[in-house]
């Protein structure tokens, strides 16, 4: 253990509050990739599949991850995928090639299971539809089914399928990553964001209740990033509610100290999108201000990445199946520290994906399922996290990155008001130091809260700490 400290300071007031914590920034994400879906959620035969096919032993771990919104079905899936070949009885639905993979889709998981799936979850449904190789009358085809009460041919279809009242979806995705080359149906952005707009507003004639999701760029690496969002919302800016931003860490050849702070980059990359956003709604003379979906975020050991045989086409090969150790459960920690401390604009964050493929659930082929060490801190935050989000300053040394200076002690807190709960959250990115922080409390309602408490944080590692609550 460490004898080094550095000292750090944090005031803590309720006077200075960031935005409310949305539920949706403990989202997650599920794609046909890999075994995400066939052999994590789904695997009909396993001893703890239900009659659906689910395994009840993924659900539970889902539960206590804390997990609140699932988007589906992707992800590059999304852009060559055929809504229609996942709904209905499963003996009649097509085998085809998954493009985005390499691989073969049975479809005998599809938008019924999922919902199916969501609700004993207890998890909102996500849905991205095909922008790639589709357009906007499939797109609204989808709502249509997924959301109108009867009496047309879609709407009854589902009926019929078994689902008498529709399945409500509310926040809808306008393809994926369209930015990239390598996707299927790859365009260029001001023919993207036309054809976001068209679909946008086709989409919410059949629900105008609905939120919309344009794809920002595929990563802030991009040649391409903010001009990209720029181009694209000059087309759909009063259409969309929500603009992407994907956000992947990779420890590979960074030393520990460097890893973390790569956290820093996700703040930069949200504050430059927040900026690109309002830039074009100013431009546009829009009384509308766009919010921020990190619908994609995680660590991912990109480098391990093998390119698929091109003579084989297997089905649910396993894919990026990443073993974790404490410290990627750090950076997860941390990433979660960002996402919080940007919500007055994130509306909404996906850690990317849930189950196997760089999730924190893994599964064993008729066997066992396993927490990885990034549940924990996942779970930890989504179930302390509630109410409002405040400013947290700590006053603490920097060190130097690639993005720049960055704090040796990253925080953030909530103040739930309705009964008086106060958590702080602390990543100590310290290799040899521990963080002896000292934490004052100012203008808290209750004067048991007012006062000061010393807390110590290890090198390399995160706490969750319950300054107190009502009684």
């Amino acid at each position: 253990m460490s004898t080094e400290t550095f000292d750090v300071a944090i005031t803590l007031s309720p006077d200075f509050r960031v935005g409310r914590v949305d539920p949706r920034l403990f989202g997650s994400f599920l794609e046909h990739m890999g075994r995400a879906v066939h052999g994590g959620v789904f695997e009909p035969g396993h001893p703890e599949a239900d009659d659906d096919g689910f395994r009840t032993d993924v659900l539970d771990l889902v539960r206590r991850l804390g997990t609140t919104a699932v988007r589906y079905p992707g992800g590059s899936f999304v852009s060559g995928y055929r809504w229609e070949d996942g709904v209905g009885p499963r003996e009649h639905r097509p085998t085809r090639l998954d493009l985005a993979w390499h691989a073969t889709e049975t479809n005998a998981f599809g938008t019924d299971e999922l919902m199916r799936w969501c609700r004993r979850a207890d998890v909102e449904p996500m849905l991205a539809v095909n922008l790639g190789t589709r357009g906007v009358q499939e797109a609204v085809d989808l709502v249509e089914y997924c959301n109108h009460p009867g009496g047309t041919r879609l709407s009854d279809l589902r009926r019929a399928h078994g689902a008498e009242d529709p399945y409500d979806v509310r926040l809808w995705f306008l393809g994926n990553e369209m930015d990239g080359a390598w996707q299927i149906g790859h365009r260029p952005a001001a023919d993207y964001g036309r054809l976001a707009a068209a679909t946008g507003r086709a989409m919410r004639m059949v629900d105008p209740r609905i939120e919309l999701v344009a794809c920002g760029s595929w990563a802030p690496a991009s040649a391409t990033f903010a001009t990209w969002e720029s181009a694209v919302l000059q087309e759909c800016y009063d259409t969309v509610d929500h603009i992407s931003l994907h956000s992947y860490h990779d420890p590979t050849g960074r030393t520990p100290a460097a890893y973390l702070a790569t956290a820093h980059e996700l703040d930069l990359a949200i504050d430059a999108v927040v900026a690109t956003a309002d830039h074009v709604g100013a431009a546009l003379r829009s009384p509308k201000r766009l919010q921020v979906a990190v619908d994609e975020w995680n660590v991912w050991y990109r480098s391990r990445w093998i390119d698929p045989d091109p003579d084989r086409w297997p089905q649910a090969p396993p894919l990026l199946e990443d073993t974790y150790d404490d410290l990627d459960a750090t950076m997860v920690a941390s990433l979660l520290v960002t996402l919080l401390r940007h919500a007055d604009r994130v509306s909404l964050a996906c850690l990317a994906q849930l189950v196997n493929v760089i999730a924190p659930i893994r599964t064993d082929p008729g066997g066992a399922a396993w927490r990885q060490t990034t549940f924990e801190p996942f779970a930890r935050i989504a179930a302390a996290a509630r109410g409002e989000v405040l400013r947290v300053e700590p006053r603490v040394a920097t060190y130097e990155a690639e993005a720049g200076e960055v704090p040796l002690l990253d925080a953030t807190a909530t103040y739930d008001e309705e009964n008086g709960a106060v958590v702080l959250v602390l990543v100590n990115r310290s290799v040899t130091s521990t963080a002896r922080t000292r934490v004052a409390l100012r203008g808290f309602p209750l004067a048991t809260l007012d006062g000061a408490r010393e807390l110590e944080v290890a090198p390399l590692s995160w706490t969750v700490v319950d300054l107190g609550q009502r009684a």
